[in-house]
């Protein structure tokens, strides 16, 4: 059995991608003690992760990590992080723009940015060695994972070289990736929807390709709609402006790396020759898999290694960057003291149902939709009727990108809507709505409220009077709870909010909203800390 005495860190985190660390990040700037076992001593120069939304940048900034990050970027601000889809071949004529999210730019406090995963890593790597309460084993693995009701122990290894330890926390959390040893030693299972389609990954340079496609200025990413692929994507990426690319796309399941012509296979997706030079060729399957449960006891999972998709819209990385942002201030409020019984198992309440309605409403349907209309148009046979539902898709691509807003409407710790759940599908709206993300706005200082958040909780009073509020301040208190108060006017657009009072979360999610100022103030913090009901 592990005392409290025993423990080596308060969290142990396995994995040091980009959601380990941030998940370091998270807890080490709020002063909880963490401890990251990672496998690489350094980054892998795989391009992966690279779309980078505004919401995920606004966690770059509260990790003061923003800056370095921007300037790491590997393209051109010019280049964004939006996209096109074409017909039949990149250079066939029929395209549309894609994933345009800068159309939701005004309700986030950052610009979105891009660059590949590995410079993602590296710059959090360095973050993290600035926070004293962060330390880190990177060359090194988890062997085992065992836990009681007092803590957890893990077993790790060096990989080069003959270390051995074992590390106590009073929490483990497995950001070790969708083979993740810390799901499986926990005994947490998984529900795969399986699409049964091998996948390769080709990453190459090429000057030509650059020179071909700069007919298509301010784009990152190419999406090519082929009838045979019965809508599986072939998808190109920029690594940088000019030379260095990558490509996913469907292969024949006994597909190897010698016994394909790659170059035909890019060639044939743009519709033009170009020269080739390959760096890496990988393979993986096309599946969606989600964890049936984020946490059993002292050991919680994120990021892949609690759910997993095709990298389809960018979905990904930002995803698993959302789960340590919710998971991470519950943790500290735990182990700081002033957190409810419930607070660690909303954690899984809340982000389960957002990953399932991503995978299902976005990407699962991205891929259906795309089949449906390649079996019902072909421009070979009814150009008229092609182009005219081509053009209608556009519309569709600018629509996903407003209703993509993840929301915890139905959680069990904020006041939303009776009988509402949990989703990714949702509007965005400057109205301060429980369970929804906190639009940004202008106070009378000339600051941005997302510059005036508390690290806990955070009450705007827009002109509550003034005895609630002291109210609040008192029940704040009295339960131990964090409480800035942030006072203004409900003018200059901050009436756009519809609430005199907002009650906003450590994640910058709304917990409360009340236009009347009407509540019991120690019920509402202790139901927005998990409090028993």
């Amino acid at each position: 059995m592990i005392t409290t005495d025993e423990f080596d860190t308060q969290v142990l985190i396995v994995g040091g991608g980009p959601v380990g660390m941030g998940l370091a990040l998270e807890l080490g700037l709020r002063g909880i003690c963490c401890t990251v076992v990672e496998r690489y001593t350094e980054p892998q120069p795989i391009p992966k992760g690279q779309n980078l939304t505004q919401r995920t940048m606004e966690h770059f900034h509260f990790w003061g990590a923003e800056t370095e990050l921007r300037a790491a970027r590997t393209i051109p601000r010019g280049y964004g992080i939006g996209g096109m889809t074409a017909y039949g071949t990149l250079l066939s004529g029929y395209r549309y723009d894609w994933l345009q999210r800068e159309l939701v730019r005004p309700f986030y406090f950052a610009d979105n940015e891009r660059l590949p995963q590995y410079a993602t890593e590296a710059v959090l790597r360095r973050r993290a060695s600035e926070v004293a309460a962060i330390e880190t084993f990177y060359g090194w693995s988890a062997e085992s994972v065992s836990q009681d009701t007092h803590g957890v122990c893990v077993e790790i290894t060096e990989r080069n070289g003959g270390g051995r330890r074992t590390l106590r926390a009073s929490y483990v959390v497995g950001c070790d990736g969708s083979r993740s040893t810390v799901r499986d030693q926990a005994g947490i299972t998984q529900t795969r929807s399986d699409h049964d389609r091998l996948m390769v990954l080709l990453v190459f340079r090429s000057t030509g390709l650059h020179l071909l496609l700069e007919r298509f200025p301010g784009k990152s990413f190419y999406n090519v709609l082929h009838p045979d692929l019965k809508g599986y994507w072939q998808f190109f990426g920029r690594v940088d402006l000019g030379t260095t690319w990558f490509f996913h796309a469907p292969v024949p399941p006994d597909t190897t790396k010698d016994n394909f012509d790659f170059r035909r296979y890019l060639t044939s997706a743009v519709g033009a020759e170009f020269d080739v030079e390959f760096d890496h060729i990988g393979f993986w399957d096309l599946r969606v898999t989600t964890a049936d449960h984020y946490h059993t006891g002292r050991i919680f999972i994120a990021g892949d290694a609690a759910h997993s998709h095709p990298p389809y819209g960018g979905y990904g990385i930002n995803t698993g960057l959302e789960d340590v942002a919710n998971l991470g201030w519950k943790l500290a409020a735990t182990l700081q003291g002033w957190a409810g019984s419930c607070l660690l198992v909303s954690y899984g309440e809340e982000r389960r149902p957002v990953f399932e309605s991503t995978a299902r409403d976005f990407i699962e349907k991205a891929i259906q939709s795309d089949k449906d209309f390649l079996q019902q148009f072909d421009p070979k046979k009814d150009k008229f009727a092609f182009e005219k539902a081509w053009t209608e898709r556009q519309s569709g691509a600018r629509s996903e990108v407003d209703v993509f807003e993840p929301h915890y409407e139905g959680s069990s710790i904020v006041w939303g809507p009776a009988g509402s759940s949990c989703s990714a599908t949702g509007s965005h709206q400057f109205a301060a709505r429980a369970g929804h993300h906190l639009a940004p706005r202008q106070l009378s200082s000339g600051l941005n409220v997302f510059d005036e958040l508390g690290d806990g909780f955070t009450l705007l009073d827009l002109g509550s009077p003034n005895a609630f509020v002291q109210e609040f301040r008192r029940a704040a208190d009295a339960l131990g709870i964090p409480l800035k108060v942030i006072e203004d006017s409900r003018a200059d657009g901050r009436e756009l909010y519809e609430a005199s009072a907002v009650l906003v979360r450590p994640d910058q999610f709304v917990a409360w909203a009340s236009d009347r100022a009407t509540g019991n103030p120690a019920e509402i913090l202790k139901r927005a800390v998990g409090g028993d009901p």
